[in-house]
């Protein structure tokens, strides 16, 4: 299978004025641009090139590279600004904010907060998939969350995090619009037609199972980041023969899901690669415990400013949404963050 790693990332007046001399290529239709590429092939680095020059065999997938991706759920980013995606998690047991939303009135106002805060679309799930988390039958993650998502239809688009058929169709029929499976539609074989008759857009996550319980004893990679894209690859191939289509599809490389600090850090760094499946990144690296690792912070409420550093890391390498607990913080990060890409904010009083 043949890759085109993009290298030698730029952004701002820099980028602008390396694309116009015909020096770079914007990363996915920009502002961000690439100058360099990396050609591999069958698992093997086979050549480092300037991007305006690679063989006419391979322009086609620099050309999905540069491409911007349709805009995912109807929701349009802006210039140097991903999505933000704010977590609501109705359940006892999630590894961050377990308990705190259980109640259906904690959540709702929860969700109103986040989409006061900037949030703009709420994820809303009833089971947690933290490592070795026990499975949560459909009628009971239904019980929690469809109330929440009645009551918060209205307010803002609204993803369910789940991985059951029945589950998904019920929270379409309260209101939601997204789905978000942490199995890529394997876990259960009714989720491919449900979300396809639905004609829901879909996340699709890399995880190395089907169950968070058992993920973690399969993070073996030989190159994590090659073996992410080809599984995410198939997912999307599998979602198109289901009549998905690619347009109505995000993906997620799953951070923390299978993988360790090494691994999370190494889909980071060379996040761009994924930009090359024609499909919205989506990057969910909130409170995880690698961030935890990195700061020396155990407390996983605590790692607010962590989580905002791998949202920058990977709002930079392409990410077009970002799965955020603090939504007001991340928002606030990437606002001075895009003045600071941009070379400036004209608006700006001058005192």
């Amino acid at each position: 299978m043949r890759w085109v790693e993009p290298l030698g990332l730029m952004d701002g007046p820099a980028a602008f004025a390396a694309v116009g001399a015909g020096r770079a290529l914007p990363l996915a239709g920009g502002p961000a641009a690439f100058a360099l590429v990396r050609l591999i092939e069958s698992g093997t680095s086979i050549a480092i090139l300037p991007a305006t020059e690679v063989p006419g065999d391979w322009l086609a997938a620099v050309d999905h590279l540069a491409a911007a991706p349709a805009p995912f759920a109807g929701l349009a980013t802006t210039p140097c600004r991903p999505l933000v995606m704010g977590i609501v998690n109705v359940t006892p047991d999630s590894f961050s904010d377990g308990g705190l939303f259980a109640a259906h009135a904690a959540a709702i106002a929860a969700g109103h907060a986040l989409l006061a805060a900037g949030a703009d679309i709420l994820d809303i799930g009833g089971e947690s998939t933290r490592p070795g988390a026990e499975p949560v039958a459909s009628a009971e993650e239904c019980r929690r969350i469809l109330p929440v998502v009645r009551a918060l239809a209205t307010a803002g688009p609204i993803s369910i995090d789940t991985r059951n058929a029945t589950t998904m169709a019920l929270a379409l029929e309260a209101g939601a619009e997204i789905i978000n499976d942490i199995t890529a539609l394997r876990h259960d074989p009714e989720s491919r037609r449900v979300v396809a008759a639905a004609r829901a857009p879909v996340v699709l996550m890399h995880m190395p199972t089907t169950d968070p319980q058992t993920m973690q004893a399969a993070a073996h990679y030989t190159d994590p980041v090659l073996e992410v894209a080809e599984h995410l690859a198939a997912r999307i191939a599998a979602a198109e023969a289901a009549g998905i289509p690619r347009a109505r599809i995000a993906i997620d490389p799953g951070i923390g899901f299978g993988k360790t600090a090494a691994h999370n850090l190494a889909i980071l760094d060379r996040l761009p690669l994924l930009l090359g499946l024609g499909c919205a990144v989506l990057v969910g690296a909130s409170r995880k415990r690698f961030i935890g690792s990195l700061s020396g912070q155990a407390e996983p409420g605590r790692r607010g400013p962590g989580s905002i550093g791998a949202a920058l890391a990977a709002a930079a390498r392409g990410a077009a949404i970002l799965r955020v607990h603090d939504v007001a913080e991340t928002a606030q990060a990437l606002a001075v963050w895009k003045a600071c890409v941009a070379g400036g904010a004209p608006d700006l009083p001058k005192t």
